[in-house]
């Protein structure tokens, strides 16, 4: 970009960063999206309306419920340190029915990570991209009681409430924003969470899923497709995500594992 490109360049990204709507979001994803738009050649008016409506497709639409995060902080300081404790678990299912994809694994959240995960224990770490609000899921997966735990997502203020959840139990955890389009990994992890976020990553750069996975430094990943959409249409979802799947690692001499859930379709990928 020239100088006068990367003039209109931050404005936009500054424009986007003044709605509260979007001011968490990590600047790199909204830089990414608004160079694209910005690429296509359309009237400021409507540049400004596609960044927006993509950061709402790929974000800012998947928030079931107003995000309370200080409300959730303050229960969380009152709660015990015992992460399997009854209590903390209701306090996790409560906060995990405010973002859609948590909200719909709710009814499968025991029955997915011991049908998946309890083939590949001992779990010592986990690589959780695009976390969203999963990693209050910790208290349902067979992992070790020490296991390093890393996440990352594009909104900042989840990412702040995530770290206090991690230190409120002593846990071995460090959430992070990012920018999965650039993003560079440099720690091992047995396992890599990629939830319901291939969809969502190929709106925004179409082919980069297949880059990402190969990227990935785990044993074995994770992904899964939403079967209904936001709306709680089926679409003909599964077959079309399954398709997309096998597609998706056809280039890769790679094993996998097909589940199917009543809110999910998984697939446990074995790299090494």
């Amino acid at each position: 970009m020239g100088s006068a490109d990367e003039s209109s360049l931050e404005t936009l990204i500054e424009y986007v960063l003044e709605k509260p709507k979007y001011n968490q979001i990590n600047r790199g994803l909204i830089e990414s999206i608004a160079r694209t738009e910005l690429a296509k050649g359309r009237k400021p008016k409507e540049t400004r309306k596609a960044v927006l409506s993509k950061l709402h497709q790929v974000g800012t639409a998947y928030f079931s419920q107003k995000h309370e995060y200080g409300r959730w902080e303050s229960t969380l300081a009152s709660l015990p340190t015992d992460i399997h404790s009854t209590e903390v678990k209701d306090f996790c299912t409560d906060v995990m029915r405010a973002h859609y994809s948590t909200d719909e694994r709710l009814p499968i959240l025991e029955d997915l990570y011991q049908t998946i995960l309890s083939t590949i224990q001992p779990i010592p770490s986990v690589l959780d991209l695009a976390c969203g609000l999963n990693p209050l899921a910790l208290p349902w997966m067979p992992v070790e009681e020490d296991v390093q735990y890393t996440g990352c997502d594009i909104f900042a203020d989840m990412i702040e409430f995530l770290n206090t959840f991690g230190a409120h139990f002593g846990l071995q955890t460090e959430f992070r924003s990012c920018n999965l389009l650039n993003a560079h990994f440099d720690q091992h992890a047995k396992v890599a969470f990629l939830l319901k976020t291939i969809p969502c990553l190929e709106q925004v750069e179409k082919g980069f899923a297949e880059r990402l996975l190969d990227a990935i430094p785990a044993d074995y990943i994770l992904i899964s497709y939403p079967i209904s959409s936001l709306s709680g249409k089926l679409k003909g979802m599964q077959e079309n995500y399954t398709d997309q799947f096998a597609q998706l690692i056809a280039g890769f001499d790679w094993t996998y594992e097909r589940f199917e859930f009543s809110t999910e379709l998984a697939f446990l990928v074995k790299k090494s």
